[in-house]
């Protein structure tokens, strides 16, 4: 029998869209090993401002507010040391060697991508610092994320209208649009989603530096919506 107030009928959109990356994070790895703790931490902090003058000969500046959005930025994430060990095959051990390494990681904000060749190069040309990861993002604002939004909300409406065509009936109205998880009470975590990451092995490994090409990003928004139906009914 047919509900004179309407059927609800409940559904999730889904929408994906490819963008160009908006920036470009990289993970720079200075690392040295000296005869003594003090004698590594003063080389890989020389090591590292050399890092940050050929970063400002490029245009770059530190990251701090109101730089964010600069085409180069840089910030010294950590800074740590371990004694180095090598492997006593013979005893299937690794041994102290009385030596300390030193290591600061120094990530790097890309958003002119015609400074990615360029500074590929610089940073080969320092021994001591390699490049572990390069990841690529997507603004908050970028103007993909409202139009893959409305496209999830079309989606949507075309699955809503199916059901209610199923059922003899028609769509009348949207009683509510929501992120997904928001109406059935499910977590609504990770349902706005973009991003892809290049890796590369740590300073010293045998891993080939990653691409500095540019990843297209893959958008993803997914909804909840529920609407009210004239006409749907079900024959027993």
């Amino acid at each position: 029998m047919s509900d004179p107030a309407g059927m609800l009928l409940s559904v999730r959109g889904e929408a994906r869209q490819v963008v160009p990356p908006d920036s470009a994070t990289m993970t720079a790895t200075v690392e040295v090993t000296r005869g003594s703790k003090a004698e590594a931490v003063r080389t890989a902090a020389a090591n590292t401002d050399c890092l940050t003058a050929d970063l400002a000969a490029h245009g770059g500046v530190p990251l701090q507010a109101g730089t964010e959005r600069h085409p180069l930025t840089w910030s010294a994430q950590s800074a740590t040391t371990y004694p180095e060990r090598t492997l006593d095959k013979k005893a299937g051990i690794h041994e102290l060697t009385g030596r300390v390494t030193a290591v600061v990681d120094v990530m790097i904000s890309v958003r002119a991508f015609d400074l990615l060749d360029p500074l590929g190069a610089a940073l080969t040309g320092h021994e001591t610092v390699s490049v572990r990861q390069v990841s690529w993002h997507v603004d908050w604002d970028n103007p993909g994320w409202p139009e893959v939004r409305a496209a999830a909300i079309r989606a949507a409406i075309g699955k809503g209208r199916d059901y209610a065509a199923a059922l003899g009936g028609t769509l009348r109205a949207v009683e509510h649009v929501a992120d997904a998880g928001l109406l059935g009470g499910e977590s609504a975590q990770g349902w706005f989603a973009a991003g892809a990451v290049a890796r590369a092995g740590h300073a010293g490994g045998e891993s080939d530096p990653p691409s500095l090409d540019p990843v297209p990003q893959e958008l993803t928004a997914i909804i909840e919506a529920r609407f009210r139906a004239d006409g749907a009914s079900l024959t027993l």
